[in-house]
């Protein structure tokens, strides 16, 4: 098969629009085995779910809603996702305003649950997809940006022929899924416009207003301790660095994508307590807080270090209660010197390796375990 479609003269928009075609021949028609080399390689695994369940190109969608029943329950469970995002989308329509896009957001099964922007509502290709409790996920209609960035997990961007049924051919969409402080998808936020030129700005656009609400949804959790985490020497601006809220216990409540990430945090899990991932007392972040202390480096048990700003909680009259008289923070030197102690046994006793594990000399870890020894 001729790999190279394109024909001399042709623009930048016939050739992608040839490329599409192209690869729609070698997957739906032909039924490659090989993944299509025109089209991202989700775009061909979402093809290939829709093959698999018996979909065919050529058919007709419904677009259907779910029950009533089930779009209540739907918002009711969406109602923090919806508050969260409520401003976000009011600030993506004034950046989509000249390019006739509009936000729908979805639950985490593709029901839509809001919609915002210029839809045109005689246009029925519009109001198919613009209703809330339509089902647009992808074992409804095929792939999508929002069925495609809910199975992938990641920001997409698709054009016309890219969706997989002739019916939605007319689309242009980016998307990026949303994911809560407990680090479960919780929905996906969907970018769409109907017979427009592409934009693939949008998928850019689309990932930075997800995080945008995440860091809403975060923010939104009970806490008595905001930490803003980042690694040494980074200037994260105010949606990408990592957000923790603590209790007045010490343990965490949420944090966001950024967050999970840097403290090593599986999505779903218990949250841990703040000493079980801090190599300090958590008192010592709270004390931090009160003090108005900055950003300061703090060990993570892990052996990496980050850079944290605490910031107590005084809305509603909070209090955070003060440090027990009867818990003393430990020098940060005892706590550097446990650290290592730790790592060595965990490389039950290999210094060396512990000294690779904590990126130090060996002649260091030495050194610090013989101080530690002279000062008892």
């Amino acid at each position: 098969m001729n790999t190279s479609p394109l024909q001399p003269g042709a623009t930048p928009t016939t050739d992608r629009m040839a490329l599409i075609e192209s690869a729609r021949r070698a997957v739906l028609s032909e039924g490659g085995l090989h993944a299509a080399p025109w089209v991202e390689p989700w775009i061909d695994r979402s093809w290939r779910r829709c093959l698999a369940q018996g979909f065919r190109p050529q058919q007709a969608l419904a677009f259907q809603s779910v029950s009533a029943p089930a779009t209540q329950r739907a918002m009711e469970a969406s109602r923090p996702l919806l508050h969260a995002a409520a401003p976000v989308i009011q600030s993506l329509a004034r950046a989509m305003a000249d390019t006739r896009y509009f936000a729908i957001l979805t639950d985490a099964q593709g029901v839509v649950i809001d919609v915002n922007g210029p839809v045109d509502r005689h246009n029925p290709q519009a109001s198919l997809i613009a209703r809330v409790g339509v089902d647009l996920s992808e074992k409804a209609v095929g792939t999508t940006a929002i069925g495609a960035t809910l199975a992938e997990l990641q920001p997409v961007w698709l054009h016309r022929g890219e969706h997989f049924f002739d019916d939605t051919s007319v689309y242009s969409c980016a998307g990026a899924p949303l994911f809560g402080p407990d680090g479960r998808c919780v929905g996906m936020l969907d970018l769409t416009g109907i017979h427009v030129a592409e934009r693939p700005a949008l998928k850019h656009l689309v990932a930075q207003s997800a995080r945008s609400i995440e860091n809403a949804l975060t923010l939104a959790q009970p806490h008595q301790l905001l930490l803003r985490i980042h690694w040494p020497g980074s200037s994260p601006d105010a949606d990408s660095a990592g957000l923790v809220c603590v209790d007045a216990d010490g343990f965490v409540t949420g944090t966001n994508r950024a967050a999970a990430d840097m403290l090593t945090l599986t999505p779903g899990a218990p949250w841990p307590h703040c000493s079980d991932v801090f190599a300090v007392p958590f008192e010592t972040l709270f004390d931090d807080a009160r003090s108005a202390h900055a950003a300061r480096e703090l060990p993570l048990w892990s052996g990496l270090r980050l850079e944290v700003s605490a910031r107590l909680n005084t809305e509603r009259g909070r209090v955070t209660p003060q440090r027990p008289a009867a818990r003393s923070a430990l020098p940060l030197k005892d706590v550097e010197t446990a650290l290592i102690r730790k790592a060595v046994e965990d490389a039950r006793g290999n210094v060396m390796e512990a000294a690779r594990v904590l990126g130090i000399s060996r002649a260091t870890v030495y050194r610090k375990l013989m101080r530690k020894k002279q000062d008892l």
